[in-house]
């Protein structure tokens, strides 16, 4: 059954692409409750019973929640398999709608109306970076202006020409050396709003909601940007064709 004109419909928002996983009950004009925790452990630990708690806190059921969202990466390659899977699942269980939003547009949207561009910096582990660059248009949704990439984090050099917004886990590994390198061309953001948010993702999942931009559970797919060690292994096992 719909929910009652009394309670919003909300997305259900789910976060583990970095190490600060988190969980959001989202409605059209604001956030009804978010759940984080910075820990090394295995997100899978405390997703389900995060949505059941969550849930029970706001007072709410599955009748009333309108999509699912879930951050598609890049980010932690287990930490995207354990939350799209849950996510593929409980659609299918719930018949929700699959929203997807990809992490560094989630991180971006944190800085509606932002003057400068905005770069998410990802800890890619292997001393590198996910990032690509943003502008905000006039409703303050970001809008990707370059690709989402992987790189040394000193050759963002070669990207950021003009003052630009860098926000992102990353930062507190490389903020220090980006701010030497690049100097006034770079505003480093708080760390404290350095990390991805699930509040974040059931924003921009309301505007593809909006659209009807939604994707098929049964063949929904991590965004890796990077191959994993078991495919670079893989493939250097075939070793190149002749």
């Amino acid at each position: 059954m719909p929910p009652s004109s009394a309670t919003p419909a909300v997305i259900l928002a789910l976060e583990t692409a970095t190490t600060c996983g988190s969980l959001a009950l989202v409605a059209e004009d604001r956030c009804l409750a978010e759940y984080s925790l910075n820990t090394a452990t295995t997100h899978s630990r405390r997703l389900l019973a995060g949505i059941d708690w969550l849930l029970a806190q706001c007072e709410l059921s599955w009748p009333d929640i309108a999509a699912i969202a879930v951050t598609l990466g890049p980010g932690s390659f287990t930490g995207l398999r354990i939350a799209l899977s849950t996510a593929k699942g409980l659609c299918m269980a719930t018949e929700k709608p699959l929203i997807g939003v990809p992490t560094l547009t989630g991180i971006a949207s944190q800085f509606p109306f932002s003057s400068l561009p905005i770069c998410p910096v990802i800890d890619a582990r292997k001393k590198e970076i996910y990032t690509a660059l943003y502008r905000c248009n006039r409703q303050g949704f970001p809008e990707i202006t370059s690709e989402a990439m992987v790189i040394k984090p000193e050759r963002l050099a070669e990207f950021i020409t003009t003052p630009t917004l860098l926000v992102g886990d990353g930062l507190p590994l490389y903020g220090r050396m980006l701010k030497d390198l690049l100097g006034e061309s770079v505003c480093l953001a708080p760390a404290e709003i350095c990390f991805a948010r699930a509040a974040a993702i059931g924003s921009v999942a309301w505007h593809l909601f909006r659209q009807g931009s939604f994707l098929n559970p049964a063949t929904a797919v991590p965004i890796y940007v990077r191959a994993s060690d078991a495919e670079l292994q893989f493939g250097e096992k075939k070793g190149p064709k002749k």
